[in-house]
């Protein structure tokens, strides 16, 4: 787990992400954003998962610089990929930490019908590696030229 930054259930330090970022992203049509979503909780979490079969979720921390590096590759899957992509720091609902087994980040999750079926907890990753991860869950929805 070379690369990787260890995360506690703590809030102490960390601040809100700005408000908007989410603005002008419809995301209950069926149709993947075409860049990653953050959340803020786990209930905005969950009724992102509800609406999309399959969806990327990538944890991170506040200052984790391995987090802060793979935010333009997210960029690029989701412009990708017909997956969603969802950003959510577990720290703003440490529930998360336990709840989906989070032991460091970046940690991405593919999602199906709501339930976790694989992870991703390399460090930093380009987006081939990512988009190769997520073609084994839904081929259909990668592109077969990357």
């Amino acid at each position: 787990m070379t690369g990787e930054s260890t995360i506690r259930g703590d809030t102490e330090g960390d601040s809100d992400t700005a408000d908007g970022e989410t603005a002008g992203i419809d995301t209950t049509d069926g149709d993947a954003p075409a860049r990653p979503v953050e959340m803020h909780s786990a209930e905005e979490l969950d009724a992102f998962l509800a609406d999309h079969e399959i969806v990327l979720v990538e944890f991170h921390t506040e200052g984790c610089t391995l987090c802060e590096s793979i935010q333009p590759v997210l960029g690029a899957v989701a412009r990708a990929a017909d997956v969603p992509v969802a950003t959510i720091n577990p720290r703003d609902d440490p529930e998360l930490i336990e709840r989906f087994t989070i032991a460091s980040v970046p940690t991405l999750l593919v999602v199906v019908d709501g339930e976790p079926v694989d992870r991703l907890a390399e460090g930093f990753v380009g987006a081939d590696r990512i988009l190769e991860f997520l073609a084994t869950h839904a081929p259909d929805r990668v592109p077969k030229e990357r």
